[in-house]
């Protein structure tokens, strides 16, 4: 792979064409699909698309497990010159409902159980159901095939709707160019090559899940989909498909390395990446202790940019807390309040710049302006960028930290506090694995902080040990008022700790 990657982009679907004819694509549990295939089945799809739905630009919703369906209808949708919105298949009928009637979707693909679970008014008038043994069936009867598309770049190829911390989902335009560009950055700085082997454990209504599809075969790779019940799962796939890139998100690296890893699951692993929230340094010693040979990539995205940030391995264990600096195609600028470029170790506002920069929300022209904006001046690329909400810092060094999200600070007796502060804090002193931090309305302080944890195996007395070891690290006005302990912590359909729900629990 070149040193400098291309920043051409190309139709979505010609992804399908990167791979050797004969070289596995798509590992899936009854078959596994060549590139050859993955041509084939492409084609096919596409063309059985074409001929439900002709008009340009409409929307075809999916929901279903990780299979040759959830897998193919990116590209497919995309040659056929539709727009793929995949829906998490965690979600239940009600914000399916909703995701129908907002993207306007023409199709819902998905599991037959799933549909099922569907009930009257659901499903948009105008929208049809249909199971995905159904669709295989119908496109095997079609009996068409369509060539690589000439699509523009620009046009729009899938909508991806993310939960956000309030309100309903919405719908995050991404074109062939966000998509494609976002194949060929992360391929180039994780050091894919051909004889990689994904496993993909995220869902692929994720950005981040979705990406481990793309760049992979964007290399000639192949790609191992997984849907799994527990852990240990995971450690059975890597061992038996001889995986080299793992990718999770924080609370599912914290499952992992509180389990067994034979020496087959390990000895393949090249490169392991996280992103949807910081790792912190015990996890990362915790992670080096099982993998000493594998990279580890930190990275900080968010849907709207897809990916902004990585941390060069190589600096991972002197600079653990660091999110790393811009991806190729990224142009990260840190803004103060003033609205000026930032100086070395001032705080400000995390602006991405650059071609993958989403479209904006679909049909929310008020919350898209609140998002995205000019450019900041000096900027590069120009253009349109997008606004992150989150507060960083650039040391003198030139790398990134994460400081917090400022719709998530908690304001304490006339404090800002971050609540990663909090929670990195808790972690540290080995007797949490998970931890939570969120300000309840207080007459007196304005928020109280509260913790809501989940505590480490094995640990020694941790309700007795926490408050005092926190005492000793924090100030005063940033330990919590009350400890919630707890045997599990609610997840999101992305993995990721859900803050919302827990913080609805507690009535922060």
């Amino acid at each position: 792979m070149s040193q400098t990657p291309d920043p051409t982009p190309k139709p979505l679907d010609h992804l399908a064409e990167c791979g050797e004819g004969d070289a596995p694509a798509l590992v899936l549990r009854g078959e596994t699909l060549t590139y050859e295939d993955l041509r084939s089945r492409v084609a096919a799809l596409a063309s059985w698309l074409q001929a439900q739905v002709p008009e340009e630009g409409e929307r075809i919703a999916t929901w279903a497990a990780k299979g040759a369906l959830t897998c193919l209808m990116p590209l497919a949708c995309a040659r056929a010159g539709l727009v793929h919105v995949p829906i998490n298949p965690l979600l239940k009928r009600a914000q399916v409902a909703h995701i129908l009637a907002d993207s306007g979707a023409l199709l819902l693909l998905g599991t037959a159980a799933r549909l099922k679970s569907l009930e009257q008014g659901d499903v948009p008038a105008g929208c049809t159901p249909m199971d995905e043994k159904a669709v295989w069936e119908a496109v095997e009867a079609h009996e068409g095939a369509l060539k690589p598309s000439d699509a523009d770049p620009d046009a729009l190829a899938a909508i991806l709707y993310t939960s956000g911390s309030t309100g309903r989902p919405k719908g995050v335009m991404l074109s062939h160019a966000n998509m494609w560009l976002g194949a060929v950055s992360v391929a180039h700085y994780l050091g894919m090559e051909s004889d990689d082997v994904t496993l993909g454990v995220l869902p692929l209504s994720f950005d981040y899940g979705q990406n481990q599809l793309l760049s992979t075969w964007y290399t000639g790779g192949s790609v191992v989909p997984l849907d799994y019940l527990f852990p240990n799962d995971v450690v059975k796939a890597c061992a038996k498909h001889n995986i080299t890139t793992l990718a999770a998100v924080p609370p599912l690296w914290v499952q992992l390395t509180e389990i067994e890893w034979p020496s087959e699951a390990v000895a393949s692993m090249r490169r392991m990446t996280n992103s949807g929230g910081a790792l912190t340094e015990d996890l990362v010693r915790d992670l080096r202790a099982i993998f000493p040979q594998t990279r580890l990539f930190p990275m900080y995205g968010l849907t709207e940019a897809f990916r902004s940030t990585y941390l060069d391995p190589s600096l991972v264990d002197t600079h653990p807390t660091s999110m790393g600096t811009a991806i190729p195609f990224a142009e990260i600028l840190v803004i103060d309040d003033n609205g000026e470029v930032a100086q070395a170790g001032e705080e400000g506002e995390l602006v991405h710049c650059g071609p993958l920069v989403a479209q904006g929300y679909w049909q929310d022209a008020e919350r898209t302006a609140e998002r995205f904006k000019s450019a900041p001046d000096g900027s590069h690329y120009g253009g349109t960028a997008v606004w992150s909400g989150d507060r960083v810092k650039r040391n003198a060094d030139g790398l990134l930290y994460f400081v917090g999200r400022r719709d998530a600070m908690i304001k304490s007796a006339g404090n800002r506090i971050s609540p990663q502060e909090i929670e990195d804090a808790a972690i540290a002193t080995g007797l949490v694995a998970e931890a939570v931090a969120l300000g309840v309305k207080d007459a007196r302080l304005g928020h109280a902080v509260h913790l809501v944890v989940r505590a480490a195996p094995e640990a020694d007395d941790p309700q007795g040990k926490l408050l005092p070891r926190l005492v000793k690290e924090l100030p005063n006005f940033m330990l919590p008022q009350k400890v919630h302990w707890r045997e599990t912590l609610p997840l999101n359909p992305n993995g990721k700790l859900d803050r919302t729900a827990i913080a609805r629990e507690i009535g922060a």
